[in-house]
């Protein structure tokens, strides 16, 4: 299928591992120009290198934390005028509640809530002008069924999607559509170094996490990457305001 994205300007936030960077792969893929951004400046560079080996896609490599408001800059820099942005930053570590702090609450708020509402802000009018723009929040499937000990992430990842619902009804008008995507367990880094603590190692513990999906695994960047590609693409424009889980089918709910 043509997407019709062919020669669009993306910026992909927190790109250079995971889920991020298979999404800049795959917006490559279809023939997009692709920011890669990423605080690691080694990692950042060889997966830009590593996409443009596979694509040929222009990428250009912005380094540094998309919460700071002149990386956000740095951004806009490399792509005064987007198409598409992916909004992706990484969740604050586990914690019990009852030992949560007001400073690491303030933070998880500020990296999963209001920096994604920044970028918003300044992309999604010129991309209404332009009659064209697709704006996808990669958030977690803990919005729909919280998940104990990631309380702020949670709580960080609802709050951003109760506050874009009334802008995703405002600009579907103007051809820009907003959306999240709620995936579930996937084959990262960030997955194995959770189940690296594991008493049996990685291998049993991803074993075990995939027995408990109905899908009977984890799922793979790539495909998730393809999800990203799809609502970024000119094909889904009358996809707005929603948040699709992507889990195996994990949650158990009909709804």
């Amino acid at each position: 299928m043509d997407l019709g994205i062919a020669g669009r300007g993306a910026i992909v936030c927190a790109s250079s591992k995971g889920l991020g960077r298979a999404c800049a792969m795959e917006l490559a893929r279809v023939g997009c120009r692709v920011v890669v951004n990423g605080r690691d400046a080694d990692r950042a560079n060889a997966t830009a290198d590593e996409i443009r080996a596979a694509t040929s896609a222009e990428v250009t490599v912005v380094v540094g934390d998309v919460g700071e408001a002149d990386v956000r800059e740095a951004l806009l820099d490399a792509c005064p005028t987007p198409d598409i942005l992916v909004n992706n930053n990484g969740g604050p570590p586990p914690a019990p509640f009852e030992t949560l702090t007001h400073d690491q609450i303030l933070a998880g708020i500020e990296a999963n809530m209001l920096t994604p509402i920044a970028l918003i802000q300044r992309v999604a009018p010129g991309m209404a002008s332009r009659k064209f723009g697709r704006i996808i929040n990669i958030t977690s499937g803990s919005v729909r069924a919280p998940i104990a000990g990631l309380d702020v992430s949670s709580g960080a990842r609802a709050g951003l999607t109760a506050f874009l619902a009334s802008a995703a009804r405002r600009y579907a008008k103007d051809n820009v559509t907003i959306n999240s995507i709620q995936p579930g367990i996937f084959d990262t880094d960030r997955i194995r170094v959770a189940l690296g603590k594991h008493p049996d190692g990685v291998e049993a513990a991803k074993a075990a996490r995939a027995a408990a999906v109905p899908a009977g695994r984890l799922g793979t960047p790539e495909e998730f990457g393809a999800l990203c590609a799809f609502l970024a693409s000119a094909r889904a424009g009358y996809i707005a305001g929603q948040n699709l889980l992507i889990d195996g089918g994990a949650f158990p709910g009909a709804f």
